[in-house]
């Protein structure tokens, strides 16, 4: 092949790549190779309203436990001292939802105040006052979300509202799971809305930033809004016109390269 021609070639296929359609961010543009940042390992979530919590309590002895795990259901003490449940019981089958006040009916114990508390100080208030009703000795609490789920809206490969499990999701990783940012997406403008004491609340991020990190939305709560505000129409006209424009200005770019190649 003739050289001229070939660089001819070769630089078209350069101008056309050159004008690919590309994303215009970089997430976490601040961040340092080799840097050791901290990591908050003991997030907890915190329960809301209309949350559903699974609770399970055990012990050394399991007979002493099933009263606390039943659901709907009764219990029976036989004369020997053992302890029995109807066949008809529902054991914790659909966890004990949080009412509009923020309490849950938990068995033996009546009526408990958990909004606003992490899983950690709900697990111990029910610890508690089991020892201190002298129900059993030593009783073991786990808690763990039925519902959790957040809403993504926006500048986004797909919106819509997705269920996790367990109670532990990034505002990062809810992004991915959404489809990742479009190229119509303003980095530097996604925000969370949060429900706080009755209101809510807007809080911004910059994923351009590591400090993203710090955000006390950087862990999702339940029902947690995620929205990513997409660029202005105008400014999506005015990107367009310049694609096209550059399109335009490669191609006569390579044409012009390719007549003066061959002569």
């Amino acid at each position: 092949m003739n050289k001229p021609i070939l660089w001819a070639t070769l630089l078209a296929l350069l101008l056309l790549t050159s004008c690919a359609s590309r994303k215009k961010f970089v997430y976490l543009q601040d961040m340092q190779t080799e840097v050791k940042y901290p990591v908050d390992i003991k997030y907890e979530a915190v329960v809301h309203c209309d949350d559903r919590l699974s609770i399970t309590v055990s012990c050394k002895n399991p007979e002493l436990a099933i009263p606390f795990n039943i659901y709907g259901g009764t219990f029976r003490v036989g004369s020997d001292g053992n302890v029995t449940t109807d066949a008809t019981t529902r054991v914790n089958e659909k966890g004990y939802r949080v009412d509009v006040d923020g309490n849950i009916d938990f068995p033996i114990l009546g009526k408990l105040h958990v909004e606003g508390l992490k899983v950690s100080e709900v697990r111990d208030m029910i610890k508690n006052r089991i020892t201190e009703g002298n129900y059993m000795k030593d009783p073991l609490v786990s808690i763990e979300f039925l519902n959790f789920k957040y809403t993504v809206l926006g500048a986004v490969g797909h919106n819509g509202t997705f269920s996790v499990e367990g109670d532990r999701v990034t505002l990062l990783e809810a992004i991915a799971k959404a489809g990742d940012l479009t190229s119509k997406a303003r980095v530097d403008r996604v925000a969370v809305i949060r429900e706080v004491d009755g209101e809510r609340q807007m809080y911004m991020h910059d994923l351009r930033s590591m400090d993203v990190f710090d955000s006390p939305c950087f862990y999702l709560q339940q029902n947690d809004i995620v929205y990513v505000e997409p660029k202005y129409r105008k400014k999506d006209g005015e990107d367009r016109g310049w694609q096209v424009v550059t399109v335009l200005l490669s191609l006569a770019s390579v044409i012009c390269s390719i007549i003066w190649a061959t002569k």
